[in-house]
């Protein structure tokens, strides 16, 4: 899904993985990924049914800062059963080699994922990544308000703020699983209001 010699394939005709991280801070050169959620979108439509999450072990030192505590309410005591990071890696790997990426936020999902990748010596498959930032930031310029207006919108970059200026429901924040669902359907609203037919409409 990296380069398409002719023309871009239908944004329906790829199975896009929306996928959120929970971490223990937001420095990827050194917070650990604490939770990964990834669902599905096939042929334009959420599939529930194979969604996937996974709490991450932290490495032996790892600092989990105190302010990520108090977002995603994950203790050491909810983690030292979990798989390390090296045996998540390859769930997500398998999933999103699928098709396209979907996040909120590329910035700090997309460069911890990258990051957690090195650490665990893998390549990085650099699929398509969609950001529903940058297509909020689209729709809002389709709706006249300018580049200033923009860099200080809040809604941007707050994904429940986002959901319910678009009048979808409320679900739990930072819960990596919730999240990547919130992420998916603001996504499919957002495509339909772009009216983005291609992937490469949606880049």
């Amino acid at each position: 899904m990296r380069a398409w010699p002719f023309a871009s394939p239908a944004w329906d005709a790829v199975t896009l993985w929306s996928l959120d991280l929970e971490t223990g801070g937001l420095d990827p050169r050194r917070d650990p990924v604490l939770a990964v959620g990834l669902v599905p979108i096939r042929g334009g439509t959420i599939r529930l049914g194979e969604a996937w999450e996974s709490l991450v072990r932290p490495p032996p030192g790892a600092v989990v800062r105190p302010e990520s505590v108090s977002a995603h309410q994950l203790v050491r005591a909810d983690l030292d059963a979990a798989p390390a990071l090296a045996e998540v890696l390859p769930e997500v790997d398998r999933r999103i080699r699928e098709g396209a990426l979907v996040v909120h936020v590329r910035a700090i999902d997309v460069a911890f994922l990258r990051a957690a990748y090195r650490s665990a010596g893998l390549r990085w498959p650099s699929p398509v990544v969609i950001d529903t930032v940058d297509l909020l930031a689209r729709e809002a310029r389709r709706s006249g308000r300018t580049p200033p207006e923009l860099v200080e919108e809040p809604t941007l970059l707050h994904l429940p703020a986002a959901r319910a200026a678009l009048g979808l429901p409320e679900y739990p924040a930072h819960d990596a699983l919730s999240d990547a669902l919130a992420a998916a359907e603001l996504f499919l609203v957002l495509r339909a209001r772009l009216a983005a037919r291609t992937l490469r409409d949606l880049r």
